[in-house]
């Protein structure tokens, strides 16, 4: 099939399972650490297309949830600015590939290029872990909380 570079959260269930879907379409993955990437505001912007700026953000991200960083009172300079000090803030994972790139793993044009067909039911985007305090978004690598 193709080559994608899948920028991923380390320990992630959701984007291990992602990952395997996308193997077993025959992708070859090339697979990067997103919160270890150096990230500017010109690599970064392209994923995000012409979805609306509260979709660029990781909704389980610690800061979110406690309420400190509010994605649908910003302007994209300070959405990006934010993401850039702190990488747990942006949605995953990152994909890039010859169809193009994106964010998140729902349906879309991206996906279907890349001959991922999700069912109704099936999910590969949010949190796998559940309860009140889901480990998933911890930070790895000596990333930012």
């Amino acid at each position: 099939m193709s080559s994608v570079l899948f920028y991923e959260k380390p320990g992630c269930m959701s984007n291990a399972k992602q990952k395997a879907l996308l193997t077993s379409l025959g992708h070859r993955l090339t697979v990067r650490n997103l919160l270890a990437e150096r990230w500017t505001d010109e690599r970064l912007r392209p994923f995000f297309g012409d979805l609306p700026m509260v979709d660029w953000f990781n909704p389980t991200a610690p800061r979110i949830k406690r309420g400190e960083v509010r994605p649908g009172m910003l302007d994209a300079e300070t959405a990006l600015a934010l993401m850039l000090n702190d990488p747990l803030l942006i949605r995953r994972p990152l994909i890039e590939s010859e169809y193009g790139c994106g964010c998140g793993f729902e349906p879309g044009q991206l996906l279907t290029a890349l001959g991922v067909t999700l069912a109704a039911d099936q999910d590969l985007q949010s949190c796998s872990r559940s309860g009140p305090d889901p480990r998933c978004d911890l930070p790895t690598d000596g990333a930012k909380t």
